[in-house]
C-alpha cells in the first residue's frame, strides 16, 4: 500500500518587521481606531471638569472612584502620557497615509487619461455612440468648444492607425478635479490640528521641566528650581493681580504642583469693574490694566473683558475670573456665654492675610485655648433665589421629637438650602434677591482643627420675618448650617443678643420667673404664684444650660446628653415625668418657658432704656417665637462668640489666563484645510468624459463617448444625457440602454 504524495506548498516569504509596522500604521482601520479613542477621551474631558482640586473629585465620585479616575489621568486628560502617545500615533498614521497616497493622487490629478483605448469606453456604465454627418475636424472643434464652454478641462490626443487601433482623435475632459485634493487637505488638517494641540499643550512645559530638572512646588511657596524661562515658546498660565499692584509672575498648574512662568512685561491692575443686572446678577467683568514693558519708555493701558482678550508681544491675556485681593474687614465680637459683651472694640482682619490670635472663653467661664482667626472671604453681593422659601420646621419639635432626623448638636435645625436656593430648585418663577454682604472666616484651635463660618451682614427676609444668618460647617465637603436670629424693631441683632445674654444672668432669670409668677397666678392664690415662679425658674435654668442633668440608672436620658435649649427640657421631662404624662407636661412647660422668656426680654429692654413690650402685640409675639427657637439652637453653636461684619474696605483682584500659543495658527490652518477637504470630498464630484472621433470614410464621423464619476447619482445621469444630446443630438440613443 502506497501513500499518496501531496506536493508541499511554497513557503510564504517573511516580510520585514519594519514593513509590517508601516503597513499597520498606514492602514485606515488603525487610524480610525485611534481617532475613536481620542474622541472618547475628549468626551470624558468635556464631561469631567479638568484641573480641579482632588477634594472636589472625592466629593463628587467618592474616595475609591476618585483614586481610580485619578490613576487613569481623567482629571487632566489632554496632558496625560497615554493621550499624548495616542495623539502621536495618530499623527504618524495619518502622515504615512498621506505619504503613500499623495503621489498617486497628484499623478492622477495632473493627467486627463487621454491614453485610454477606444474599446475600453464600452465598459463604462454611461456610454453612447452615433454617426455625425460632419467632417472629423469640424466635429473635433465642436466637441472641444462645447466642453470648454461648460467648464471642462480638455485635452486631445491624435492617434495613427496601428496594430493597437484605428486612427482618430481621443478627447479627454475632466471636471471637479479638486475632489482629489480634498483627501490630501482633510488628512493634512488632522496632522496640523494634532501638531498644533501638542505644541500648545503641556508637552513643551513638561519637556523643559524634564530637561532642566525643574521641581514643581506646592503650597504657594516657590522653590529655587521651579522657574521656567521667560522665552518659553508655549504655555498656558494663571496670573493673580490685586488692585493697585503689578506683577509678571504667572503659575502653570501641573499634576505634581506648579511651575513659575515669568512674563516679559509687568501687568498692573488699576481697577476691576463689575456691572450688574437689575436682579443683582453680574453681567460684565472688566479689568483696567497697564502693561509695563522694559523695552518701551511709556506704559500702555488696556481693558480686558470676558471674551475680549488683549494680545501683547505674542502673549494673550484673558479675563479668567476674579477674587478678593486682600479686603480689610471689621468684625465685631459678641459674647454668647456671658452676661454682656466683653471687648467691644472691632477686630480688623485681611482676607487671605495672616491668622490672628483670639482668646476664647469656655462655657464655664474658664479661659480656653488660644484660637486663630483666618478671614477667608468677603462677598459684597449675594444673589439668591427666595421664590420657593418655605416656613422652617419648628426647632423645638425637632429637638425634642422622637425619631427626628435633626442633629441637635448642629447649629440650625432647618434646611436653609430651601431658603437660600440649592442645586435642585423647585419649579416656578425665580425671585432673585441680593441679600447683602457676607464674610467667611475660620476659627482654628491649638490642635489645628478648624471650623468655617459664614455670617451675613444684613438680615434676610425669610417667611416674612427679618432674620440674621450665621453659618457654620465642620469641613468644606459639608454645606453651611445656619443659626437664624430675628431682627428687632431697629433691624439690628441687639434685641436678640440682649435676650441671649440676659438668659445667662442668674439674677435676670430669677426676676423674670418672679414676674411671670406674679402675672400668671391669681392674686388670691399665693401658693399657685409660688409654684409658677418655681416652675418658671426651673424652665429658665434648664433652657439656659445652667442646670447639669445627671443620668441615673434606668433613666431614658443617655450619658453625655447635651444641656441647654429645648433639648434640655426634653431630657428633663424624659427623666422625671412618667411616659403617659409627658405630652401634657411638655406643653405646659413650653407655655411657662415662653411666658418667662417674654418677661426676661422686657427686663433686657429695661436695662437698655427701652420701653416694655406687650404679648398682645403681634410683632412682639413673632419676635419671641423666633427668638426662643434661635436661642435654643445657639446653645450648641460651636464658638463662644459671634463675629459679625461691622464694615469692610473691598479690594478686588483679577485672575488672568496668560497664554503663548504659536500652534494656534497651525490649528487655524488645519481647520481651514479640514473645511476645504470635507467640502471637496462630500460636495464636489470628479467627472471624466472621453469622446472618440473616427472618420467613417464617407465624409462623416463616428462618435463614441463615455462618462465616469466618483459617485453615481441622478445628477450624473442627467449630466450625461445633456452631454450626449449636445454631442450626438437629441435623437441619439444611449449605448447603455
Amino acid at each position: 500500500m502506497s501513500a499518496a504524495v501531496v506536493p508541499s506548498q511554497a513557503p510564504v516569504p517573511n516580510r520585514p518587521l519594519v514593513r509590517e509596522l508601516t503597513e499597520l500604521l498606514a492602514s485606515m482601520r488603525f487610524a480610525i481606531a485611534l481617532l475613536t479613542v481620542i474622541c472618547i477621551a475628549s468626551a470624558i474631558g468635556t464631561v469631567v471638569k479638568q484641573g480641579e482640586p482632588f477634594v472636589n473629585y472625592v466629593d463628587q465620585f467618592g474616595p475609591f472612584w476618585a483614586e481610580v479616575f485619578g490613576a487613569l489621568g481623567l482629571y487632566r486628560v489632554y496632558s496625560t502620557a497615554w493621550f499624548l502617545v495616542i495623539l502621536a500615533f495618530l499623527v504618524t498614521s495619518t502622515s504615512l497615509c498621506i505619504a503613500r497616497n499623495a503621489p498617486k493622487i497628484l499623478v492622477d490629478w495632473r493627467t486627463h487619461k487621454e491614453y485610454i483605448r477606444e474599446k475600453a469606453l464600452q465598459a463604462f456604465p454611461h456610454k453612447a455612440s452615433g454617426l455625425l454627418a460632419m467632417p472629423l475636424e469640424q466635429v473635433r472643434e465642436h466637441v472641444i468648444n462645447l466642453l470648454a464652454l461648460q467648464g471642462w478641462s480638455v485635452k486631445t490626443q491624435q492617434r495613427e492607425a496601428s496594430a493597437k487601433g484605428e486612427a482618430g482623435f481621443m478627447i479627454a475632459a475632466r471636471l471637479g478635479a479638486i475632489n482629489k485634493l480634498g483627501y490630501i487637505a482633510a488628512h493634512s488638517a488632522i496632522v496640523l490640528v494634532c501638531l498644533g494641540g501638542l505644541f500648545d499643550g503641556d508637552l513643551i512645559v513638561k519637556t523643559q521641566a524634564w530637561l532642566q530638572d525643574l521641581k514643581p512646588f506646592k503650597g504657594g511657596v516657590e522653590t529655587a528650581h521651579s522657574r521656567l524661562n521667560e522665552n518659553n515658546p508655549a504655555y498656558r498660565a494663571q496670573l493673580f493681580v490685586p488692585e493697585g499692584q503689578r506683577t509678571n509672575t504667572a503659575v502653570i498648574a501641573l499634576d505634581q504642583g506648579m511651575l513659575v512662568q515669568p512674563l516679559p512685561f509687568d501687568i498692573e491692575l488699576k481697577k476691576f469693574t463689575v456691572d450688574y443686572y437689575n436682579t443683582g446678577m453680574p453681567k460684565r467683568f472688566a479689568s483696567d490694566i497697564v502693561i509695563h514693558d522694559p523695552k518701551l519708555k511709556q506704559a500702555k493701558a488696556f481693558t480686558v473683558e470676558v471674551n475680549h482678550p488683549v494680545v501683547y508681544d505674542g502673549v494673550t491675556i484673558f479675563q479668567s475670573s476674579f477674587e478678593d485681593g486682600g479686603s480689610v474687614v471689621h468684625l465685631r465680637p459678641h459674647n454668647l456665654i456671658g452676661t454682656r459683651d466683653e471687648g467691644e472694640q472691632t477686630i480688623e482682619g485681611v482676607v487671605g492675610g495672616e491668622p490672628r490670635q483670639l482668646l476664647g472663653t469656655a462655657a464655664n467661664g474658664q479661659t480656653a485655648a488660644n484660637v486663630r482667626l483666618e478671614v477667608t472671604g468677603l462677598r459684597v453681593i449675594n444673589v439668591e433665589d427666595l421664590s420657593s422659601a418655605q416656613r422652617a420646621r419648628d426647632n423645638a419639635a425637632d429637638a425634642g421629637g422622637a425619631g427626628s432626623g435633626t442633629d441637635v448638636r448642629g447649629v440650625n435645625l432647618a434646611e436653609l438650602s430651601k431658603h437660600l436656593g440649592s442645586g435642585a430648585k423647585p419649579p416656578g418663577e425665580k425671585k432673585l434677591v441680593n441679600i447683602g454682604p457676607s464674610v467667611t472666616y475660620k476659627l482654628r484651635d491649638a490642635a489645628g482643627q478648624a471650623r468655617e463660618f459664614q455670617n451675613y451682614m444684613a438680615p434676610v427676609q425669610i417667611d416674612g420675618q427679618a432674620m440674621f444668618l450665621w453659618g457654620v460647617r465642620d469641613s468644606p465637603a459639608e454645606g453651611f448650617r445656619y443659626l437664624r436670629a430675628p431682627a428687632d424693631e431697629d433691624m439690628s441683632m441687639q434685641g436678640w443678643l440682649r435676650l441671649r445674654q440676659a438668659l445667662n444672668d442668674p439674677a435676670a432669670r430669677a426676676e423674670a420667673a418672679r414676674r411671670f409668677g406674679d402675672g400668671a397666678a391669681p392674686a388670691d392664690k399665693p401658693e399657685l404664684r409660688e409654684q409658677l415662679t418655681v416652675s418658671a425658674q426651673r424652665s429658665l435654668d434648664l433652657f439656659s444650660g445652667s442646670v447639669q442633668l445627671k443620668p441615673q440608672p434606668g433613666d431614658a436620658l443617655p450619658a453625655g446628653a447635651l444641656n441647654g435649649g429645648l433639648q434640655a427640657l426634653s431630657n428633663f421631662i424624659e427623666q422625671v415625668v412618667p411616659a403617659d404624662q409627658r405630652e401634657h407636661t411638655s406643653s405646659t412647660l413650653i407655655r411657662i418657658l415662653n411666658g418667662a422668656m417674654f418677661e426676661l426680654w422686657n427686663i433686657s429692654r429695661e436695662r437698655a432704656g427701652l420701653e416694655k413690650r406687650s404679648p398682645e402685640q403681634e410683632s412682639a409675639r413673632n419676635f419671641m417665637t423666633a427668638a426662643v427657637l434661635s436661642i435654643s439652637d445657639s446653645m450648641y453653636y460651636p464658638a463662644p462668640m459671634l463675629l459679625t461684619l461691622d464694615g469692610f474696605e473691598q479690594k478686588q483682584a483679577s485672575v488672568f489666563q496668560v497664554t503663548r500659543t504659536p500652534g494656534r495658527n497651525v490649528v487655524y490652518l488645519g481647520c481651514v484645510l479640514l473645511i476645504i477637504g470635507v467640502f471637496s470630498m462630500l460636495y464636489i464630484r470628479e467627472r471624466r468624459v472621453w469622446v472618440w472621433l473616427q472618420d467613417d470614410g464617407q465624409g462623416g464621423t463616428r462618435v463614441s463617448m463615455a462618462l465616469s464619476s466618483t459617485r453615481q447619482t441622478l445628477d450624473t445621469d442627467r449630466e450625461f444625457d445633456r452631454l450626449r444630446e449636445s454631442v450626438l443630438g437629441q435623437d441619439a440613443p444611449r449605448a447603455d440602454t
